[in-house]
């Protein structure tokens, strides 16, 4: 499982961290993500699916340059779903030959949300508008992960290509998609395989038509490398104007002498080949990342033509591989017994590990691994795309250690264990989940809001490590049942035996560590169109300390007549802004009496 190359490194968890780690200038709020991929697809059904027939089937993280801006962004991708359609249009024609593809995708980035608690779109709308540096030229989507049914393109009649209003744009497919029809021998053979004599007697083909099969990307692959394993999610790429989808493949056997088997039965992998498929022609490339596994070295003897070398994959494309996400499982499952190096503590399971639970929306589960762009000092490039996982011992909640993937092509697959000390207590997740459960007025907030048929979805908690401590964030959303679009309410944070929360990630550091983070909270208040008071150093004259009582008054009113009106929501979040006025009054009343 090559668990022997993992570093093991101290931890210090020291108490150091102020408001002037989470400054603009060092980059931290910026990677933090307050998106949980869950109520965010629901969310992009919501604001960005326009039609019954587009879908967004999954969402993923990954990372984009934008100039000298480094983004961790969260994106799905615009799929036809054609169960979605009504019956009256599913019809052959429309299935096969019209309704061939999806179109475009939407971006956001990981750690912003707009006023009303919904995501700030980088890539939105049809044709695709972007507000990044960022072409789309190529926006059809022929094949991916929902893209199960076959087409034929390029016939008599034009393919919807995607709407506008009230009218529908068409167009012809230009690709090297699919295989030609051709002649009547060619189309006999074709309706014998799909079983479908349409095929046969449609008058709109032609013989420079294209049949495009095996269009999922669950499907497509292993039908070209059977004898692979294949990582369950692929994702989408945007890159020189186009659109592609990256697979991870795995070279395993089960005949590896003296090795541990998992669950699915073998005792050997290896990530060794990245696999690419183009959005609109459907071209599958393999490439060899992992040159020493010796099972990908006999592939690629028998298949020459098949296996290409990771330099010749295209720089945009590479610049996005990441390590992939059911390898780090299948590596942790095993790690949480073999960290064990004593034989002694080893023979007696004196330091077993386990996979830390947390609570998403009110149920216990499993915490998953996460991938979190994360500063490592000690590098060249301090700045680093990671898979991160937890642990903690068995049987208890504290964390004990943290492992590290690296997934940029100059670090990839080195891996590291972060321990912390044994003599202090370092809080894990799910002793995290209980004090947000004890907080009483988070308890109150979540109570109000659970009324008048809302729903409260607490999002993943991360364990985010910033220089040499570590703080937890969780997301909290609210879904309104008649709508069912989850609106981002509140950041929960935590840093040692501290909690705090605010409508923003900012705000709630600003309530963590004493005082507004230089610059930040500023920025986003002025964002809000809200004339907000910086802190004071010394005495805060008395024209400021009336704006705040004058403030703390409309926001008791406001609160007041939500109450009245059952509107929680709103509610909720002035009660939060008075608390936070009368924080800031406290605050300075105590400057000005300082001598």
């Amino acid at each position: 499982y090559n668990l022997h190359d993992i570093e093991v490194r101290p931890f210090p968890v020291a108490g150091s961290l102020s408001a002037v780690d989470f400054a603009p200038q060092t980059g931290v709020t910026k990677h933090i993500r307050i998106w949980d991929e869950r109520p965010l697809k629901t969310t992009y059904k919501q604001l960005q699916e326009f039609r019954l027939y587009y879908d967004f089937s999954h969402v993923n993280v990954d990372r984009y340059r934008f100039g000298d801006d480094y983004r961790q962004v969260m994106l799905s991708a615009r799929e036809l779903n054609y169960d979605q359609l009504p019956q009256t249009a599913k019809t052959w024609v429309n299935q096969r030959l019209q309704y061939t593809h999806g179109y475009g995708l939407v971006m956001s980035p990981v750690n912003e949300k707009g006023p009303e608690g919904l995501p700030q779109l980088f890539i939105q709308d049809i044709p695709p508008k972007a507000s990044v540096p960022l072409a789309i030229d190529r926006p059809e989507i022929y094949y991916g992960q929902g893209t199960t049914e076959y087409v034929i393109s390029n016939t008599k009649l034009e393919e919807f290509d995607y709407p506008s209003g009230s009218a529908n744009v068409f167009a012809s497919y230009q690709g090297s998609g699919g295989i030609s029809i051709r002649g009547f021998g060619r189309k006999l053979l074709i309706a014998l395989h799909l079983k479908d004599w349409q095929v046969l007697f449609t008058n709109y083909l032609k013989p420079d038509s294209r049949l495009m099969m095996y269009r999922s990307i669950q499907q497509r692959v292993p039908k070209i490398a059977p004898f692979l394993l294949y990582d369950p999610d692929s994702y989408l790429v945007v890159s020189d104007g186009r659109l592609y989808w990256m697979r991870d493949a795995y070279t395993t056997t089960n005949m590896y002498p003296y090795s541990t088997p998992t669950a699915e039965g073998y005792n050997y992998i290896r990530n060794s080949l990245k696999v690419t498929v183009d959005a609109y022609n459907g071209d599958v490339s393999f490439y060899v990342i992992d040159p020493d596994d010796p099972l990908a070295r006999t592939y690629r003897e028998i298949f020459p033509e098949l296996f290409r070398d990771i330099s010749e994959m295209p720089e945009g494309l590479r610049a996005h591989i990441r390590y992939p996400y059911h390898m780090f499982k299948v590596q942790a499952g095993i790690y949480q017994t073999y960290h064990m190096t004593d034989p002694e503590v080893f023979y007696n399971k004196e330091d077993m590990w386990a996979t830390p639970k947390e609570i998403y929306g009110d149920t216990q589960t499993d915490m998953i691994p996460y991938y979190i762009i994360n500063r490592f000092p000690e590098l060249e490039d301090p700045e680093q795309y990671v898979l991160m996982f937890p642990f903690t011992p068995t049987n208890k909640n504290n964390m004990v250690a943290w492992v590290a993937a690296f997934c940029d092509p100059e670090n990839y697959g080195r891996m590291i264990e972060y321990q912390f000390p044994k003599e202090k207590l370092i809080f894990g997740p799910l002793q995290i989940e209980s004090r947000i459960d004890q907080n009483s007025e988070i308890s109150q907030l979540f109570t109000l809001w659970s009324q008048s048929g809302s729903q409260i979805i607490r999002g993943n908690l991360l364990v985010i490590p910033v220089k040499d401590s570590l703080i937890y964030v969780e997301p909290v959303y609210l879904v309104s049942a008649n709508s069912q679009l989850p609106e981002l309410k509140i950041m929960i944070v935590a840093y040692q035996d501290r909690l705090a929360f605010a409508p923003t990630l900012t705000e709630a550091l600003a309530q963590l560590f004493g005082g507004a983070v230089p610059g930040e909270a500023v920025a986003v208040a002025a964002a809000r169109g809200e004339a907000r008071a910086t802190p004071a150093v010394g005495i805060a004259p008395m024209d400021e300390l009336a704006g705040l009582i004058e403030e703390a008054l409309r926001d008791y009113d406001a609160a007041t007549e939500a109450l009245r009106s059952g509107d929680f929501a709103t509610y909720g979040e002035q009660i939060m802004e008075l608390r936070r006025v009368l924080e800031e009054l406290e605050a300075r009343s105590r400057s000005s009496r300082t001598p």
